[in-house]
């Protein structure tokens, strides 16, 4: 069967097929739109900037002009965009249109606090709520590699397990009450130690240069030893190689997501210096011009220019 075919159809027991809702084809949601389409699932594609989404139309995905347009009739309405806000603009627009009884799968990261504000909206539209971040960044995103940190009822779980297998490796269930955010605490709690090792690793090499140390000397003298591990190498590897685009996570996001860690500290007692440090750097380096570049970019942040 055509994956097109399956566009208004009521799903059975044996039916995996879904009609998907993809609002958001940045770096990760045109990654998951692929997957989902190589998986046999009809796709429907909307992105505030359309020509973001049209390279997904030679993949089988049909672009539309809308949110309300994408999610109408649609079986899962998945949302990959910036933050939080976004999302709940986008699908308060969306949501009237989609029809009672459809899964939202909730992958932007968002804060624990907006979750619950997006899983209202859901209630208030009948729509079944998924928190389901991904923890993963642009290639196992491509390879449909990621892992989905995935809470909602156990009951629609069938609906969206589908579109879970076609972008991850695995599905980790953290509960079964979305609004609470399990995944999304879960999902904090691992983006915090991926930021504090991409700064780890930007000072260290900052801190080479600055006394003119080569940096093989230092892999050299960790290599094979519990100081050392793949991430440094692969985030080291993009600043000294001059490969910091495409990105695989931007500067910007990750100080967005930096920024949502040191709230939700806050808001629970816990003070995050680390973390607090590092929105700082990425937000220097954004304004050196590092913007769009992947995070480890924050390298740069420890000069008083592009270095």
């Amino acid at each position: 069967m055509d994956a097109s075919d399956h566009e208004g159809n009521d799903m059975t027991d044996t039916d995996t097929t879904r009609t998907v809702a993809v609002l958001g084809t940045g770096i990760m949601g045109a990654a998951m739109a692929r997957n989902l389409l190589r998986a046999g699932h009809a796709v429907r594609a909307w992105n505030r900037t359309r020509a973001k989404a049209e390279p997904l139309a030679a993949d089988g995905a049909r672009v539309v002009d809308t949110p309300a347009e994408a999610v109408r009739d649609a079986d899962v309405v998945l949302t990959m965009l910036y933050d939080g806000g976004t999302v709940l603009e986008v699908m308060r627009e969306a949501a009237p249109a989609a029809r009672a009884g459809a899964a939202w799968v909730q992958s932007t990261t968002a804060g624990v606090e907006m979750v619950g504000e997006l899983a209202a909206l859901a209630g208030e539209h009948g729509l079944v709520f998924y928190d389901a971040p991904v923890l993963g960044t642009k290639q196992p995103a491509e390879a449909g590699q990621l892992s989905v940190l995935a809470a909602g009822p156990a009951g629609g779980r069938p609906a969206v397990t589908p579109v879970f297998e076609a972008v991850g490796a695995r599905t980790v269930w953290t509960g079964e009450d979305g609004a609470a955010a399990p995944s999304t605490r879960l999902k904090l709690v691992a983006n915090s130690w991926v930021i504090a090792a991409t700064t780890a690793t930007g000072e260290t090499l900052a801190l080479a240069k600055g006394l003119g140390v080569d940096p093989r000397g230092f892999f050299e003298l960790i290599s094979g030893g519990p100081l050392d591990m793949g991430y440094l190498r692969a985030k080291a590897g993009l600043i000294l190689d001059d490969e910091l685009v495409p990105p695989s996570f931007a500067v910007t996001t990750a100080e967005k997501d930096a920024r949502l860690i040191v709230e939700a500290g806050e808001r629970h007692g816990v003070r995050l210096d680390v973390a607090a440090a590092s929105a700082e750097r990425f937000a220097r380096a954004a304004a050196q011009g590092h913007a769009d570049e992947d995070m480890a970019a924050a390298y740069f942040a420890s000069f008083d220019d592009k270095a």
